[in-house]
């Protein structure tokens, strides 16, 4: 019932949606001069240079046409290179599935959550899950269903304990590998033990890979959408934020099994209408710089993640009660178990503010740590050597001031 003079409010049901943590970080950060963020999933180097003369080029070309609507799965000649990279270098097994360019591949998965779930439906999320999976079936009145997983540090996603989770209401299993927030690389053929038991379910495998680009120990990554006949069960999803350092560009991509297209038309062109397509310029000449041009830029992070665990290592030594859940060998995250004699909102904030630095609490990915104890998540990718190091020294002691 409304009542005169009040003001109208967001709909109830967003209460029940997680509330994004990396903008409540951004200000705090914002309100912290000189704090140095360890925070969001970015890298530090720039996109190809090809990028910004492709926007130049496109920009000056009245005959570029790029000022109207274009088609809602995006252009064809970007569809035909991300064609091109599925199949050449990630080995898709594209038989059965329609090709989608999206803004980013959180929109893309946004879009599939509200194409697959009626309220009710249920999707599962091995733990630990991306924050931003989890509001995404929220908000298309979807239940996400956290799994905890056992063994390897508990941050290997199990076939068995996600078959257990399958009910009459299930729709999809998510999987991110190589892992956010886990830093961990799934072993090939973990994924496709899962993306079976999708398909003997009768369930859609939704395989996250933004960071399919960072493998820095010996597990290799393997799309399950390079099994045989995948195509008709599976989601791949993709970004260039990550590895080609376009992250403000705002493009992703992905195939998706062809019998869900017209429903994500639906969707896509409610919430799009299509991919912006300047951006798309953009897109195809990171894409035609190839793996080649990030091989060496991803190679790069390696002191960074030796200094992280050498970081580690050393505060332990001296004393201090911290590890790393597992040694990270995929995107550039690791998982930091430390001492925490209050809450994880009041360490983190207490990092910020007091010793300028900030790290993403493990709560947010569906971490539940015992008492006394919290995880944080520490993303090594968005600063230079330089400060990572500064960065660092200020984490560890600003843990062993709390401690």
């Amino acid at each position: 019932m409304s009542h005169p003079g009040c003001s109208p409010g967001p709909a109830r049901r967003l209460e029940g949606v997680l509330s994004p943590v990396i903008p409540q970080l951004t200000e705090l950060i914002r309100q912290s001069p000189g704090c140095l963020s360890l925070a969001q999933g970015m890298v530090d180097w720039p996109p190809p240079e090809g990028v910004r003369k492709a926007l130049r080029e496109a920009l000056a070309d009245p005959a570029a046409d790029l000022d109207r609507y274009g088609p809602m799965a995006g252009d064809d000649d970007l569809l035909v290179s991300i064609r091109q990279e599925l199949t050449s270098h990630q080995q898709l097994d594209l038989e059965g599935s329609a090709l989608v360019v999206t803004a980013g591949s959180n929109m893309a998965f946004l879009a599939l959550a509200q194409v697959l779930c009626d309220p009710g439906d249920e999707v599962i999320l091995p733990v630990p899950w991306y924050f931003n999976h989890v509001m995404a079936v929220q908000l298309a009145g979807g239940v996400p269903i956290s799994v905890p997983m056992a063994g390897e540090g508990g941050l290997i996603p199990d076939p068995d304990r996600l078959a257990a989770a399958i009910t009459p209401r299930t729709r999809a299993i998510v999987t991110v590998s190589p892992g956010n927030p886990s830093g961990l690389v799934t072993p090939p053929e973990r994924l496709e033990a899962i993306n079976r038991l999708c398909a003997h379910h009768g369930l859609i495998h939704i395989s996250d890979e933004a960071y399919a680009a960072f493998v820095h120990g010996p597990v290799p990554h393997r799309s399950p959408g390079a099994l045989a006949g995948s195509g008709g069960h599976t989601v791949s999803l993709y970004s260039l934020s990550k590895a080609y350092g376009m992250a403000g560009w705002r493009l992703g991509y992905g195939a998706i099994p062809a019998q869900l297209l017209p429903a994500l038309v639906k969707v896509q062109d409610t919430n799009l209408i299509c991919p912006p397509r300047p951006m798309q310029r953009a897109a195809g000449a990171a894409l035609a710089a190839g793996p080649q041009w990030c091989r060496p830029r991803v190679a790069s992070l390696e002191p960074r993640r030796q200094a992280l665990m050498a970081a580690t290592a050393s505060a332990a030594a001296n004393g201090l009660d911290v590890r790393l859940l597992a040694p990270p060998d995929g995107a550039f995250y690791g998982l930091l178990e430390v001492p925490c004699p209050h809450s994880e909102d009041t360490l983190i904030t207490s990092l910020i503010r007091n010793h300028g630095v900030a790290v993403v609490p493990g709560q947010s990915f569906g971490l539940v740590s015992p008492p006394g104890r919290a995880v944080l998540r520490v993303s090594y990718g968005m600063q230079p050597p330089d400060l990572l190091g500064r960065a660092l020294r200020r984490l560890f002691n600003g843990l062993a001031a709390q401690a």
